[in-house]
């Protein structure tokens, strides 16, 4: 575990004071548990941006889809006659 300094305005600190009162448990917890879901929304971002930018390649390349055809698929979930996903 590695020690890290930081600096933590008044209107941060305050707050964060309470809270950690509130359920018992100290501030560098509660600075750990928000610096996680930080990193890890972070990651989430990141693997968007990848799905986005190898949909804009696929784009590029002529793989779209005709707006009918994905309304006719999905229209028919739920159906009987559920039809299969269309291809580029």
């Amino acid at each position: 575990m590695s020690i890290t300094s930081i600096r933590i305005t008044d209107d941060v600190d305050k707050p964060l004071e309470a809270l950690s009162k509130k359920l018992d448990r100290s501030k560098n917890y509660l600075i750990n548990q928000a610096i996680k879901e930080f990193l890890a929304r972070q990651s989430v971002e990141e693997s968007r941006w990848q799905d986005t930018l190898q949909a804009l390649e696929s784009i590029k390349q002529g793989k779209t889809l005709e707006e009918d055809d994905v309304n006719a698929w999905l229209n028919s979930w739920g159906t009987n006659e559920r039809k299969t996903p269309p291809k580029p």
